[in-house]
């Protein structure tokens, strides 16, 4: 058994020290794909609080090919630190929303540059056809393949008012078939989404706990100009988290989670253009050494040790 001695909780950065043997990027990139919530198979707004980039607005230019993006990355971030092995993060929209032959093509170009360590693919759960999960079983035997998969939350409620466009059975059955294939589950999950209470958000992760799962992204509720989400708060209809009450509600998320399970994100950064509130969620850096303090001094987290589960 060892101890996380930089943070107390299965951290990203610690597991892929662990599996790589040393530091390891993601480089975010863009597929030019769709979503079947904006292209009018489920409808054509998207998710309530989803930008016009779909969730990639970070992502490297589309316009350039697979390698293109991932070069152009890698020099950005090895003129700041010496690099040389990177997750390839398929980031925007719905990753595995093309036919075969073309998720095969971005998919196995990704893998075959020779920074790249592993692949993560950003999906949903109802975008998962036996032949996707075919090819990405083949991936999975060359290079480690993560799917991250938008849930949310569990509370079919919030669900319909989010737009996310798929049941609870839908995503439980995604990650049933994707663990029978032996590739590793990342689930996002939102915190603060309107109408839920510190209860509910619990009960979610109480749940996860339950599914085969490797790694979480607990993301803080952005709201983002443009969005239908955007509209509610202007009319008053919820109010964003503030900050003490965001990290005693993600402190308490890491207190229910199994500690297996790898948190690879605790709060996120809205392009700052588009961020109506939280504003001081753009001081990343700021929250995240905050809550690290924070939890230093919660005795629930004192010499609290983890068995790495990947």
């Amino acid at each position: 058994m060892r101890t996380w001695n930089e943070k107390p909780y299965h951290s990203l950065d610690y597991m892929l020290r662990e599996r790589f043997q040393e530091k390891v990027y993601k480089v975010t990139l863009n597929a030019g794909m769709t979503c079947p919530n904006r292209d009018g198979t489920l409808g054509r707004r998207g998710c309530i609080f989803c930008s016009e980039g779909g969730s990639g607005d970070f992502a490297a230019d589309a316009r350039l090919s697979i390698t293109g993006q991932i070069d152009s990355q890698i020099k950005a971030l090895q003129s700041k630190r010496p690099i040389r092995k990177y997750i390839a993060y398929f980031q925007a929209y719905t990753n595995t929303y093309a036919p075969v032959p073309y998720l095969e093509k971005v998919f196995t170009e990704a893998i075959s540059h020779p920074g790249i360590v592993g692949l993560s693919i950003g999906t949903r759960p109802d975008c998962l056809g036996a032949d996707v999960l075919e090819l990405l079983n083949v991936l999975n035997q060359r290079k480690p393949v993560w799917v991250e998969l938008g849930l949310q939350t569990m509370h079919e409620k919030t669900a319909e008012y989010i737009r996310r466009g798929y049941p609870l059975s839908c995503f439980q059955e995604a990650v049933r078939r994707l663990r029978a294939a032996d590739i590793e589950v990342i689930v996002h999950t939102i915190l603060g989404l309107p109408g839920e209470t510190r209860e509910d958000i619990l009960k979610t992760m109480d749940y996860l706990n339950t599914c085969d799962i490797q790694g979480i992204k607990l993301q803080l509720l952005h709201i983002l100009k443009g969005t239908d989400l955007a509209a509610d708060y202007l009319a008053g209809k919820f109010q964003a988290l503030k900050r003490e009450e965001y990290l005693d509600l993600l402190i308490e998320c890491l207190e229910h989670l199994d500690p297996s399970i790898v948190i690879h994100r605790m709060t996120g950064d809205g392009p700052k253009e588009l961020l109506i509130a939280p504003l001081w969620a753009s001081r990343k850096r700021e929250v995240l050494n905050l809550l690290h303090h924070t939890m230093k001094e919660r005795q629930s987290f004192q010499g609290k040790q983890f068995v790495p589960g990947c």
